[in-house]
């Protein structure tokens, strides 16, 4: 089979940010079939460009897995009108790049950001070729929710978009349970659904990886460290954590660390300065590859997101890295993800925008480190049982031939 991907914010190992479809690829491969993907030129997380083109795109090829890196126009970290932009220039590069490409069975899109959807969609439409949409998060659902779309005509024509993809997708794959019922309820038939989680790597994530020199390199060999790992965005409420570690200026023991890049950074870097956070690190950003011996450098690690109803429908792959790395998790997240993570035993729930419990939450694992570390080897066994991505990539393979 050959398989084309349309996905702008695509990484490799060597950058950082989440890498399922560079698995799927290599997997894909392993088992005799191709998967090309078009992508942009510049990392969603830092802006950087990752390849120098000539002309509309330009070719990389990374362990076997080929790449077709296209224009976008670079609006990291500004207005959401100039994101939109962004998204709309890299929907007609796709485009063009897409159509170079010789051969394809089927045309895969995802989203968000639902322009590249659409770019997908009508790919499949020229080439006569099957439309498989994923979902990995609910578009426009999301942004109405957090009040970025507030304009009733923006959000009429977002709507109509979605369901525009939505019925004229041939299947579609959704990572969350909850977003089965979405889409159940925006007409969507059950037989045109397929639920596959992501998972994550268990051989990659370990507890037997080493974070010590990850410790050493940020002065904290002998600090209790809590972790965030993801995107410092609107949609991430790292402000609440900001509160609840000001809670926490009395224990010199405990360090709230944060790996990685967004829109809301530079303000939050402002606001734990007003704070006097000696407490809280902002560590940067690291290429995925790097990212076992970071989560092995914690005793804990932190999935937090606003407290809006559709973020209940989501399962975030970080808490599924968390788990496999055998670290608890402190989750300020309801719904779906609240579940396993009370199933499993691996970690704390405590409701979103709640800085004294998620404090509490952050003070209670410090002053018991066994129940920490039973809760990160609970985590890790009832991710081995249900969520190996091993299984979700052969159930995934097993879509595509059904597919096409």
């Amino acid at each position: 089979m050959k398989i084309l991907l349309i996905n702008q914010a695509f990484v490799s190992p060597e950058e950082p940010g989440h890498t399922r479809h560079f698995e799927l690829a290599q997997y894909l491969r392993q088992h005799g079939h191709d998967l090309t993907i078009v992508a942009s030129d510049l990392n969603y997380q830092t802006g950087q460009r990752i390849i120098e083109r000539r002309g509309l795109a330009a070719e990389q090829t990374i362990a076997g897995v080929r790449i077709l890196r296209t224009y976008i126009f670079p609006a990291l970290h500004r207005s959401y009108f100039w994101r939109i932009v962004s998204f709309l220039s890299f929907m007609f590069s796709s485009v063009i790049a897409s159509l170079r490409v010789k051969d394809a069975d089927l045309i895969l899109g995802t989203t968000p950001p639902i322009f590249q959807a659409l770019s997908a969609w009508l790919v499949s439409f020229l080439r006569r070729k099957p439309f498989l949409l994923e979902v990995r998060d609910l578009w426009p659902e999301f942004i109405v929710g957090m009040g970025v779309f507030t304009n009733p005509v923006l959000i009429k024509l977002a709507r109509w978009l979605e369901s525009f993809l939505y019925a004229r997708a041939t299947h579609i794959l959704v990572n969350s349970p909850a977003y089965v019922e979405y889409l159940h309820g925006k007409g969507v038939p059950p037989n045109k659904i397929t639920f596959i989680p992501y998972g994550t790597d268990v051989d990659m994530f370990t507890p037997e990886v080493d974070g010590t020199p990850v410790r050493r390199r940020l002065g904290l060999e002998d600090k209790f460290i809590v972790l965030y790992a993801g995107a410092l965005g609107q949609a991430n409420d790292i402000y609440t954590l900001l509160r609840a570690a000001q809670r926490l200026k009395a224990e010199p023991s405990i360090r709230i660390v944060l790996f990685g890049d967004g829109k809301e950074r530079a303000r939050l870097q402002e606001e734990a300065a007003r704070l006097e956070l000696n407490n809280v690190l902002f560590a940067g950003v690291t290429p995925k590859k790097e990212m076992p011996a970071v989560l092995a450098s914690a005793e804990a690690c932190l999935a937090i997101l606003q407290n809006i109803p559709s973020f209940c429908m989501t399962y975030p792959n970080k808490v599924f890295d968390y788990m496999a790395a055998g670290r608890p998790t402190i989750l300020a997240i309801d719904g779906v993800i609240r579940e396993v993570i009370e199933t499993s035993g691996g970690g704390i729930f405590v409701p979103p925008g709640d800085d004294e419990k998620l404090s509490q939450a952050i003070l209670d694992l410090y002053r018991d480190p066994a129940r920490a570390r039973l809760m990160g080897l609970d985590a890790r066994a009832y991710l081995l049982k249900h969520l190996d991505r091993r299984d979700k990539l052969a159930e995934t393979l097993a879509l595509f031939h059904n597919l096409i």
